[in-house]
């Protein structure tokens, strides 16, 4: 497996940049990949069919300059920032008969990225809900998925060092919960990865076995630029919701 840790310029470039590899891949000019990066400023990442009007604080938002986006895949709305390492697995079907069924693929891929991220002299890391992972049921690690007819998008956030007391300010409860939640707030539901981003992208490249550098002259910059222009960048496709 290829490894790309590549954070670029701006927001809607990274979330295109996904979506252009799971293309590339679902098409089978690229191999799986494994990436990672960090935004260095809080922004607010809303999953699909996400609503602004419900899962953000968009008046402290705006009042922050806090800049809100929409991706593509599914799963709930995110507030990323310094602390938070943010990770993409794009994989062919191929690769694992789990991958074609969305339920066994999380769990086949959420396997994996427990066995990366348990810290040594913990209690287990668990797979609660669909698409978290936790500790002692407090969630580090939220999971979503776009598909293609030959691929999967994976992609997840790793609370690692992440001012938790944000994301209570700029987003609300959300529309939907897994059971697990409770109704707790975000202060008593999130916690922190005690793991530095070194270890965690060691422990990461390690269990995926990506040995190879990404190239980057293969990243396909011109549909990223024209995913940003159909989608990204749109207000329309940002405030559908």
């Amino acid at each position: 497996m290829d490894w790309l840790d590549y954070t670029a310029p701006t927001l809607s470039e990274n979330l295109a940049l996904d979506e252009a590899l799971l293309e590339a891949v679902h098409t089978e000019r690229l191999g799986p990949i494994l990436r990672i990066w960090e935004w260095p400023r809080y922004a607010v990442v809303l999953g699909a069919n996400g609503s602004i009007a419900i899962d953000v604080n968009r008046e402290r938002c705006e009042s922050e300059g806090i800049e809100i986006k929409r991706r593509s895949s599914g799963g709930g709305t995110v507030l990323l920032g310094p602390g938070c390492l943010l990770y993409s697995v794009i994989l062919p079907f191929s690769l694992a008969a789990e991958l074609r069924d969305v339920t066994r693929s999380y769990r086949w891929i959420l396997q994996r990225m427990a066995q990366a991220v348990q810290p040594e002299d913990a209690p287990p890391v668990n797979l609660d809900g669909i698409s978290d992972l936790t500790l002692e049921v407090q969630k580090f690690s939220g999971n979503a998925q776009q598909r293609k007819a030959n691929g999967v998008l994976h992609h997840g956030t790793l609370l690692i060092d992440f001012d938790l007391s944000a994301i209570s300010r700029l987003l609300a409860m959300p529309e939907r919960q897994p059971d697990y939640r409770a109704d707790r707030p975000h202060a008593e539901f999130v916690r922190n990865l005690a793991a530095s981003r070194e270890q965690v992208i060691a422990r990461l490249r390690a269990v995926w076995q990506a040995d190879s550098p990404f190239p980057m002259d293969a990243i396909p910059w011109q549909r990223v630029a024209e995913l940003r222009t159909e989608r990204y960048d749109d207000p329309q496709w940002i405030n559908r919701r």
